[in-house]
């Protein structure tokens, strides 16, 4: 196995130079960034399209715009972030002042998946940077010519002991986790996430994990069917339903399922066509082995709509199975794909139970105009963040930071939540010598009663 050592003692001295940590430098990589990506935006539709499919507007809205005002925000509040901030001190500790000062780890791994090839990989990355960390990328080997545009972009804007793409596959993945890093910045499936916090743990090495698994969407008898399908239809088969925070599985209430589902079909053709086969934009399944698995699915339950598939342009066009239980192969992991399984419920407890009998999900969306139910859904129900009246959205959102929960990830990202990952926040107590508190030693008379006074 090949080993990284040599890179990451490079990064190492890099960072010990203290040149990252400078903010008009931090500053200047993001900008230079900002230009490359604005001056690289057909070569990365190309490679998209190539890779995925992915229309230009897709790839424009979903990676490419997405990333470029992550880097707008970013440098606006950027000195902000990165100033001490001076915190409130107790009465106790008269004299003195506090303050948090963000610090940057040094080294940073990022390992970005195939779903968002760019998107993933460049997100972390302005993190890294602004917190001013050195950071090697390791994208996917599932989407090649991204991955290889990513990698000359970086390597035509910085010295590869600042900021490097490592490419390969899981070997790759493995030798880099073998050497000691700052910090870990994971996107993936669960299984590999475990994995990732095993060699993580070698080193008691901090991590993020962007993970995944089942999230619930909720139609409410009182919702507005209408725009619901059009927004559930929307969240879910964006890029082929290969989404992390997809909605994954439908709860609809009985007395609306059938009006809904005739609404939700009739989206399906608005949003992609009567043939959606034969829709040049419709994204592609990354993989033969993942189109296996999805259509291995397309047995459970009743076919309500969709279904037909075409194995040579690996493409499934926009699918739904009615009829579904639990106990169905398609509801045992997360889909990742343009299959979405619904399930009835009379009362909204049969929902809560549903999904508290399984890992906390990425993200929940709710579907109804009651506040009560909003708020009973959002407060019995652990899952990483999400919508109501809505889905996905949440995501694009810079003030919203970005994560999961339990086995649907570990911290959180976006906007100064990405700031935030990458830096530790350092408390310091800045102390007065002008005079000093004499009974917080331990041989002043009475020292007891007085401290005790004193905390009250």
């Amino acid at each position: 196995m090949e080993t990284y050592r040599s890179l990451i003692s490079k990064q190492k001295s890099f960072f010990k130079t203290e040149k990252t940590k400078n903010i008009s430098f931090r500053l200047e990589a993001l900008q230079k960034l900002r230009t490359a990506i604005k001056k690289n935006e057909l070569v990365l539709m190309e490679a998209l399209r190539k890779d995925l499919n992915k229309s230009e507007f897709d790839a424009y809205t979903s990676e490419i715009g997405f990333v470029l005002e992550e880097l707008r925000f970013t440098i606006k509040h950027l000195r902000s972030w990165a100033a001490p901030k001076k915190v409130k001190t107790p009465v106790t500790h008269i004299g003195s002042t506090s303050y948090i000062y963000p610090e940057p780890y040094g080294v940073s791994l990022i390992i970005a998946p195939w779903n968002y090839p760019f998107q993933l990989a460049v997100a972390p990355l302005i993190g890294a940077i602004a917190a001013g960390n050195c950071a090697i990328i390791k994208p996917s080997e599932l989407t090649p010519r991204t991955s290889e545009v990513l990698g000359t972009l970086i390597l035509d804007l910085f010295p590869e002991e600042y900021i490097a793409v490592v490419q390969g596959g899981v070997e790759t993945s493995q030798g880099l986790l073998n050497e000691q890093l700052d910090y870990i910045f994971f996107t993936g499936s669960v299984p590999v996430g475990k994995i990732i916090m095993e060699a993580a743990a070698k080193h008691l090495t901090p991590v993020t994990l962007e993970l995944g698994g089942k999230s619930p969407c909720i139609v409410h008898e009182d919702a507005n069917l209408k725009l619901a399908a059009k927004r559930i239809a929307w969240g879910k088969f964006t890029n082929a339903g290969q989404t992390c925070i997809a909605p994954d599985y439908l709860y609809v209430h009985k007395k609306v399922k059938e009006p809904f589902l005739q609404l939700f079909k009739d989206t399906i053709t608005e949003l992609y066509g009567k043939e959606p086969l034969n829709n040049p934009d419709f994204t592609r399944i990354v993989s033969k082995r993942h189109f296996t698995r999805l259509t291995s699915f397309l047995d459970n339950g009743h076919l309500f709509t969709g279904g037909n598939v075409d194995q040579d342009r690996l493409t499934i066009e926009p699918t739904v199975l009615t009829d579904i239980s639990w106990e169905d192969s398609i509801m045992q992991d997360e889909i990742f794909g343009p299959l979405l399984p619904v399930l009835e419920f009379d009362d909204l407890s049969e929902v809560v139970e549903g999904i508290h009998r399984h890992p906390k999900p990425l993200a929940l969306y709710i579907f109804t105009e009651d506040h009560h139910i909003q708020e009973e859904v959002l407060n019995k129900v652990s899952f990483g963040g999400g919508c109501v009246n809505d889905t996905v959205y949440h995501f694009v959102s810079p003030y919203l930071p970005f994560g999961g929960v339990g086995t649907s990830g570990i911290g959180a990202y976006h906007g100064k939540g990405n700031f935030d990952t990458f830096s530790h926040l350092k408390s310091v107590l800045k102390q007065t010598t002008k005079f000093d508190i004499p009974f917080r030693y331990p041989n002043v008379k009475n020292g007891l009663e007085k401290i005790k006074l004193f905390m009250k």
